[in-house]
């Protein structure tokens, strides 16, 4: 269960891990030693979006030019979600996928 306090002292990173791929790294980092679980709730999906970017990107350029870019409004749509959950201060996962990715990213702390 994370305390009001655990969200606010982890709020700046959960945020930062949503600008690119190198905000992710540096929340990663800069979360090595404080282990916040808000944090790292926000990592584990962020780093899920970059997945599903991914997914996308490839399925535009080998399957479908429409279909990947389908996915890609997904993605960004759910980007969206989570950047602004972070900044409410809450840890709320993206729809469908997002209690996948904490379960497959349980790892990161």
């Amino acid at each position: 269960m994370m305390t009001e306090h655990t969200i606010r002292e982890g709020r700046t990173m959960a945020i930062v891990a949503y600008f690119t791929f190198v905000g992710l790294i540096i929340a990663i980092i800069m979360n090595l030693d404080k282990k916040n679980p808000f944090t790292a709730f926000h990592i584990r999906q962020m780093l899920g979006l970059i997945i599903l970017l991914i997914f996308s990107n490839l399925t535009e350029a080998y399957v479908n030019s429409w279909l990947g870019t389908i996915f890609w409004v997904i993605t960004f749509v759910f980007w969206l979600f989570g950047l602004y959950h972070a900044i409410k201060s809450e840890a709320k996962p993206v729809p469908v996928l997002g209690e996948k990715f904490q379960e497959w990213f349980q790892n990161i702390n």
